[in-house]
């Protein structure tokens, strides 16, 4: 997916870029690659694979569920690493109000870095585990769209993610095939959690048989205060 077949993609779904944010995509993968030379942040670096692989995947969401985006919306970003899903979704929706939540001070120095040069106002670096993000009061269920993409099992994300969520808002997971048995485990802690599965979209990338699987959790009730445990309790043992 080379930069014009990805705008073409997108005009499809109703979403026709600006030159400013055709530049912005453009400005981010250079910025990318350039800090990847000296700092981890992707395996993916061909620039097909990266509009294909981290700009079209990561708005997906905002394709599949275009009507949670509208309007003066928060977003949190649980473990963004090099920005994703959060950046290209603020890119295609300006009005968003991100905080993006990761526990690598070397990732969120690029993520400083690449915000002012793509232009982008009411961005929040915040530098936490997300399970103390989680029982921070300025921080705790405070935020209309929570996201988490390639971050960890689905009982485990809930718990990370669903703290921050305001009730009624939503939970937004990114994964990858076949994720039914994965959700299923979760069903528990999903609940607990204060939780509830809305939706899940199977889809295919376009012009690849990469797939991909969004989970749509709507916050119906409080997280009981317990939640999250302690920083690294969930992933030992998950609800």
């Amino acid at each position: 997916m080379n930069p014009e077949f990805f705008i073409e993609a997108l005009a499809k779904k109703n979403f026709e870029l600006s030159s400013k944010q055709k530049e912005q995509f453009s400005i981010y993968y250079r910025e990318l690659i350039e800090t990847n030379k000296k700092v981890n942040l992707t395996r993916i670096t061909a620039e097909e694979d990266v509009y294909q692989k981290h700009f079209y995947d990561s708005v997906t969401p905002v394709l599949e569920f275009p009507d949670l985006f509208q309007g003066n919306k928060s977003l949190c970003d649980v473990g963004a690493g090099a920005g994703f899903p959060s950046l290209p979704i603020k890119i295609l929706c300006p009005d968003l109000r991100i905080t993006i939540i990761d526990s690598l001070g070397k990732r969120l120095k690029f993520l400083d870095s690449l915000i002012q040069k793509l232009g982008l106002t009411h961005v929040t670096l915040v530098h936490s585990r997300a399970e103390d993000a989680g029982q921070n009061p300025e921080l705790r269920e405070k935020f209309d769209l929570v996201t988490a993409r390639a971050v960890a099992k689905m009982s485990v994300l809930g718990e990370y993610c669903l703290p921050l969520v305001k009730i009624d808002g939503y939970f937004i997971a990114l994964k990858g095939p076949k994720a039914d048995m994965e959700l299923n485990d979760a069903k528990k802690a999903i609940k607990l959690l204060g939780g509830k599965t809305q939706k899940v979209v199977e889809l295919t990338l376009p012009n690849s048989t990469d797939e991909r699987t969004l989970i749509l959790v709507k916050k119906l009730n409080e997280t009981p205060k317990k939640y999250p445990r302690q920083a690294g309790t969930p992933n030992r043992k998950p609800l």
